[in-house]
């Protein structure tokens, strides 16, 4: 027989399915010693599954809305309002009655009782449902308190409710309410204590919120609350604010609003001696369920009752640590790419990170390096924050913000840092200084065909191998690029380029007045794989446009079918002819190519139609070499203006000499900078097919389901999986889980090992009231149409449209042929968005904290490449 009423006391989390989110807290609250819990009893969902079993109407308009996307809003209203009719007009089984009747009699009828929806789907430790269904307070008798359980049921459906199971990806169809009923405290004081501070996140840190009356008001924001943070039992802060108002329970039940006596209004709410007492108990709940907790509490006759607590799922997991003191820096806006990265991309990219590969550490699907030890010695703190302010000025200026807190410094710990004498640095000196005085290009073209030769040779040995000697070898290359691409070689011509670039820049602004010379001194240079990537594109883009079916096409291609659907179109060989000549320099690349497990273009060649179709659109039909050539004009023009006007200065000659050689090697050497990169994802891509060939091995053994499993396992475990031919797939199946919950969240810049998220902040100096601070990152102001893209392969650009989305990296490089501006939420000044903006002279401006959430799409906005800022006009 089902279960339609559970008291507290019978309630754990494995009654979760039954009572929901909610109902499982109370219970298991229930089970913690000395804890107060006001006594009560749950409506099962079996009571709910009961009610609505037999009514078609109400499945068939269920089926209707499971179809239904956010954006549907009008839609959602109205079959939402249908299922609500429909749910308050069934009738409640008599045995349902009797049970709910039976333990309203047990507690106490005379009682005043809390009715609160508990949804099956709430309150769980990666999503809060919080707020979604209905409360109700002070009900008093049977009937009223029956009343109020079907009131809960259809809240289930109210829009909000329903907009927010499909935001979540929760199907409507499995989502299913208990109620619970509960007995009322009406209490003194009331309000929530977090055992996480929910500004800084910081987990030491427990915040409490404090009122008068029933915590309904502060819920309801009809009152400002005291705050008290407590840390190790001390109270660390205090704010007590003014109360006028409260919310109190009346007699027949319901609730009213009342004004606070005066001479109260102003008075703390909780003595310092319940604040700590209060403190201890929410340590206690936190550590009961092994995870910081958002929980609700009373204050009657002197002692705490709590009436509920849920898991804060805002907070950003912390990565594992030692319990000392650490500073965590995010890896993913040093390398512009935020998004999460799958285990087996986690493996790869420590492997590679220069420097940082022995300090990386996972959280969250993010990688973060473990800046203690740099920052606990002044060298390595300068190398960092020199690091950082060159690829996000937030995140420099948030390590100094921390940097101030002197104690906390002191307690860093010593260890190897992250760049050291052995790193290599040191032995760039000498043929940095040699590149410097040849100033060769032919030098450079040299370093390039001797980095492809290396990788035509890896490619043909890697083919002969499989199982665990193929994994050795990936691990014994990537060691072997690691020296490549950190040595003498490659990294003199990247010091020089810096160098180069930052006297230009100081030089031309100190004798001249000139802000971001560079940003077009450095237009159409040569070797410069990633802005030649962009323009080669446009030349496949002026091909597509010749026929008029391809571009029909291209508006609803299939990605199965795409080649054999081309070549039935009239020009659709020559289009995947040019596509594939394409593909074949550049396939290897896409959005997030720092983790290998990201589908590549020469997987998913559909992937590059709306970045062409943009180019159709908004480009002119004209070819690379064309607006390249244009590009060239447009430096050696200024150039020549520059020249001239340092010669009538004091000294001239000699500056214009100095300036004209500075010049000539910028111009040599700085679109080098983007080919290492290019390099080693070329080099991923050779990777991945021969993994991918192991793992197709695995399928067909049966110890995998399918292949793209292996990019939730560490390189190490893949290794031990192909030599064991064992796999426990239960460690896929929860990896994918947490991807799921890792995908939504935002890394911080800075955090610590306490979880206390430290930010910075822009000097604003030169900022107008109301503008956006940025970076300025490419010189120059345009106006236009801001063009909010989260996704490159979601991009339709028009002519006079400005980019702006989160961060960029080379594969988002083709659609800067059509923009005219550029935004980013994360960059800096020698991040792959600000080289590309200058080299196609489009003014940037990076590191716009919230833009893709404060700029809507289609408003008109001006962006201010020079001074760093955007205005929403």
């Amino acid at each position: 027989m089902s279960e339609y009423v559970l008291l507290f006391n019978e309630i754990d989390n494995r009654k979760l399915p039954e009572v929901g989110g909610k109902g499982a807290n109370l219970g298991e609250l229930s089970k913690i010693d000395g804890l107060q819990v006001p006594e009560g009893f749950c409506v099962t969902t079996e009571a709910y599954k009961r009610t609505i079993e037999d009514n078609e109407a109400y499945k068939s308009l269920l089926e209707q809305l499971s179809h239904l996307k956010v954006q549907d809003r009008e839609k959602i209203g109205e079959l939402s309002k249908k299922i609500r009719k429909n749910i308050e007009e069934t009738e409640i089984a008599k045995e349902i009655e009797e049970s709910i009747s039976k333990n309203i009699l047990k507690l106490g009828e005379k009682h005043a009782y809390a009715v609160r929806s508990s949804a099956t789907a709430e309150d769980l430790p990666t999503a809060s449902f919080a707020g979604q269904q209905d409360t109700y307070l002070n009900v008093v008798g049977k009937d009223a308190i029956l009343q109020h359980v079907r009131k809960c049921w259809v809240s289930l459906f109210t829009d909000r409710a329903v907009t927010y199971r499909i935001q979540n990806n929760f199907d409507h169809r499995k989502v299913y309410l208990s109620v619970v009923v509960q007995r009322m405290i009406f209490p003194q004081a009331s309000g929530i204590m977090f055992t996480a501070d929910p500004v800084t996140a910081n987990r030491k840190v427990l915040s409490i919120d404090a009122s008068f009356g029933l915590g309904e008001a502060l819920v309801s924001g009809l009152v400002n609350a005291d705050i008290y943070k407590v840390r190790d039992g001390r109270i660390l802060e205090k704010k007590i604010t003014t109360k006028a108002m409260a919310i109190y329970g009346l007699k027949n039940g319901g609730t009213e609003e009342r004004e606070v006596d005066k001479q109260k209004q102003n008075v703390q709410t909780l003595t310092d001696e319940q604040i700590l007492q209060l403190a201890d108990i929410g340590r206690r709940i936190e550590a009961y369920f092994s995870r910081p907790q958002d929980i609700e509490w009373c204050l009657f006759e002197g002692r705490f009752y709590i009436v509920q607590s849920r898991p804060i799922t805002t907070l950003y997991p912390i990565p594992e640590n030692d319990g000392k003191n650490r500073v965590y820096v995010s890896l993913g806006h040093l390398q512009m790419m935020t998004d999460d990265i799958k285990p087996l991309g986690m493996s790869f990219c420590q492997m590679l990170s220069f420097w940082f590969g022995q300090n990386l550490t996972p959280a969250g699907g993010r990688l973060f390096i473990d800046g203690s030890y740099d920052l606990a010695s002044p060298i390595g703190r300068k190398i960092l924050l020199t690091s950082t302010g060159h690829a996000d000025i937030l995140m420099k200026n948030a390590i100094l913000n921390l940097m101030t807190r002197k104690n906390f410094v002191k307690s860093l710990p010593k260890g190897k840092g992250s760049i050291n004498a052995s790193s290599g640095a040191l032995g760039w000196i000498i043929p940095a200084y040699k590149v410097y005085r040849k100033n060769d290009i032919r030098g450079i073209e040299k370093v390039i065909d001797f980095n492809e030769d290396q990788i035509k040779d890896m490619e043909q040995r890697i083919e002969k191998l499989s199982g665990e000697e193929l994994l050795a070898f990936i691990v014994k290359d990537t060691g072997e690029l690691k020296s490549i691409l950190t040595g003498p070689q490659n990294m003199s011509l990247m010091v020089v380029g810096g160098y180069a670039s930052n006297w230009v820049n100081k030089k031309m602004e100190k004798w001249l007045g000139e802000k971001g010379a560079v940003d077009i001194l450095s237009k159409s240079v040569l070797n410069n794989i990633t802005s030649e990537m962009g323009l080669e594109l446009l030349d496949v883009a002026n091909i597509v446009r010749k026929y008029p079916a391809v571009v029909e096409y291209f508006s609803h291609a299939n990605h199965e079918t795409f080649i054999s659907d081309l070549n039935k179109l009239k020009g659709g060989n020559e289009v995947w002819e040019a596509m594939e000549s394409f593909l074949e320099k550049y396939g290897m690349r896409c959005p997030g190519e720092i983790d290998i497990t990201k589908p590549r273009w020469i997987e998913k060649p559909t992937a590059l139609i709306p970045i062409i179709l943009s180019n159709i659109k908004s480009a002119e039909r004209n070819s690379s070499s064309a607006k390249f050539e244009q590009g060239r004009l447009e430096a050696e023009e200024k150039e020549r203006e520059f020249l001239k006007r340092l010669e009538e200065l004091p000294g001239g000659k000699r500056k214009a000499k100095k300036a004209k050689r500075m010049i000539s090697i910028l111009r040599n050497v700085i679109g080098f900078r983007e080919y290492p990169k290019y390099s080693f994802i070329k080099r991923f891509q050779i990777y991945k097919n021969a993994l991918l060939k192991e793992a197709d091995l695995l399928v067909q053994k049966g110890i995998i389901k399918e292949k793209e499993d292996i990019f939730y396992l560490y390189y190490e475990e893949l290794h031990d999986v192909v030599r064991t031919k064992k796999l426990d797939y239960s460690i896929i199946t929860k990896r994918k889980e947490d991807y799921a919950f890792y995908e939504k969240l935002t890394p911080p810049r800075v955090m610590t090992s306490e979880g206390e998220i430290i930010s910075g902040e822009y000097n604003t100096g030169n900022v107008p009231e109301g503008a956006l601070a940025g970076v300025p990152v490419s010189s120059g102001v345009i106006e236009g149409r801001a063009r909010v893209v989260l996704k490159a392969e979601d991009a339709i650009i028009e002519e006079g449209d400005i980019l702006v989305t989160t961060f960029t990296d080379p594969s988002w490089t083709p659609l800067f042929v059509s923009v005219k501006g550029l935004v980013t939420e994360v960059g800096g000044l020698m991040t792959h968005g600000a080289v590309i903006t200058r080299e196609y002279g489009i003014p940037g401006v990076v590191g716009v904290e919230n833009a893709t959430k404060l700029i809507r799409d289609g408003q008109r906005i001006r962006v201010n490449g020079t001074e760093g800022y955007v205005e929403i006009l």
